[in-house]
């Protein structure tokens, strides 16, 4: 998908020139071939820059081109419940353009923002501006994904006291997994940012990043952001790996206990049976002839099994 947005009278507007738009936003969300040639032809940048944010696979990492800038960063997105991933989303500069691509619509770049009502940043004039508010608000996902997974961690938590269940565990294993993907796509994102912190103060470049007010503070408010959401996931990934450590060995731990039981009880129900099945033998046996015989066999029975149960007891197999 192919739109391109341009801000009017302190609106963003969808633009539908078929030519070039200067100071505009080109938002590319899984394009086509035909989509990709298109842009490359009327803006000059390279389409392998275009499509290097549609390989999923994709690092963190700038490239500088003659008539553009790539900044190539990820941002988290959610596959279901409790299963978070990372897709890689491409902001190039051009001197007159921004051009956005990902594979998928995020809410960092939504479409539905035309109108009076779109965020102030979304200002397609302001390129360096609207590039690192763009980067601020990945580090803010970051955050909230991150502070979701805590909750959703002490959930099951609650849910793990109670009963252990095995896809109590899974789900678990599905945030930690999460949080992997997060710390190698945080840590990644650091280096973008930090790179682009020392080429504002590249003069060569001013006609891709040209210095704007404030927007200093914006990158280094960037930073920080995602260098507390990197600090954030890897205590939580932490917690989570103990976590999962702890109710693996409670649930194995509940297994023993029920084996050793159902051990005990095949003890003692063996005891009366093993007894009965000498008796029961087609040989001679004492009170053979006597009316309690019967009675002497289950007192024997009963005793010799209350013995076990008190050994078994005292070794704490109950």
């Amino acid at each position: 998908m192919l739109t391109v947005y341009k801000r009017f009278d302190h609106q963003l507007q969808i633009v539908t020139d078929s030519g070039p738009v200067p100071r505009s936003w080109i938002r590319m969300v899984n394009p086509t071939s035909e989509e990709i040639s298109t842009v490359s032809t009327s803006t000059g940048v390279p389409e392998d820059l275009l499509r290097a944010a549609l390989d999923s696979e994709e690092r963190s990492r700038i490239e500088i081109e003659d008539n553009c800038l790539l900044v190539l960063t990820n941002f988290p997105v959610l596959r279901g419940p409790d299963m978070y991933d990372t897709l890689p989303l491409g902001i190039i500069l051009t001197p007159d353009q921004v051009i956005t691509v990902s594979l998928e619509e995020t809410e960092i770049l939504p479409g539905n923002i035309v109108g009076p009502g779109a965020p102030a940043y979304y200002n397609t004039g302001k390129r360096t501006r609207f590039l690192f508010q763009i980067l601020y608000k990945t580090a803010k996902v970051y955050l909230r994904f991150i502070h979701q997974i805590n909750r959703q961690t002490d959930e099951i938590e609650r849910h793990l006291r109670k009963s252990m269940n095995n896809a109590e565990v899974f789900r678990l294993f599905d945030m930690e997994k999460g949080l992997t993907y997060f710390t190698v796509a945080l840590r990644s994102n650091g280096l973008v940012l930090e790179r682009l912190l020392r080429l504002r103060k590249n003069s060569a470049l001013q006609h891709l990043l040209p210095q704007y007010e404030e927007d200093e503070d914006i990158l280094e408010d960037a930073i920080i952001e995602n260098r507390q959401a990197l600090e954030m996931v890897q205590m939580y990934s932490d917690i989570l790996s103990g976590m999962m450590d702890a109710f693996t060995s409670v649930i194995s731990n509940n297994l023993n206990q029920v084996m050793k039981l159902l051990a005990s009880v095949t003890i003692l129900l063996s005891i009366p049976t093993m007894i009965a099945s000498f008796w029961g033998m087609n040989v001679g046996v004492p009170f053979l002839d006597q009316q309690v015989g019967f009675w002497y066999v289950l007192l024997c029975s009963m005793s010799l099994t209350g013995v076990a149960g008190y050994v078994l007891w005292k070794k704490r197999m109950f």
